[in-house]
């Protein structure tokens, strides 16, 4: 069975950090581009960062540029996502999702509803 399973995130303040994880399972990981999305309510889901097999190239959203870092371990099949200075914004939903067949993540808020 195909699985993209998030957790981490959580409340932080604003200029704090927060790290959403993402464990895939069930495919050939360490193949697949990987990616983060948001979307806001009532908005379509965007891209917020991209991360190539086996990782030596990333591409980010501008509007997180220089607040948050894309990475994996293949030997773990994980992708993370660190966000730092997080800002006083609208709640997005955050995914976890493989660029070729959109193995989509169960989705986490940032930030997480008090």
């Amino acid at each position: 069975q195909v699985q993209l399973v998030q957790s981490g995130g959580g409340l932080a303040q604003p200029g704090g950090s927060l790290t959403l994880i993402c464990s895939a399972s069930g495919f050939t990981f360490r193949t697949f581009p990987m990616g983060w999305y948001r979307r806001a309510p009532g908005k379509d889901r965007e891209m917020v960062a991209h991360i190539s097999p086996p990782g030596t190239t990333t591409r980010y959203a501008d509007s997180v540029k220089g607040r948050c870092t894309i990475s994996r371990d293949d030997a773990i099949n994980m992708v993370y996502l660190q966000m730092d200075k997080l800002k006083r914004e609208k709640k997005n939903t955050y995914y976890c999702d493989d660029c070729l067949e959109h193995y989509w993540g169960q989705g986490t808020q940032v930030p997480a509803s008090s």
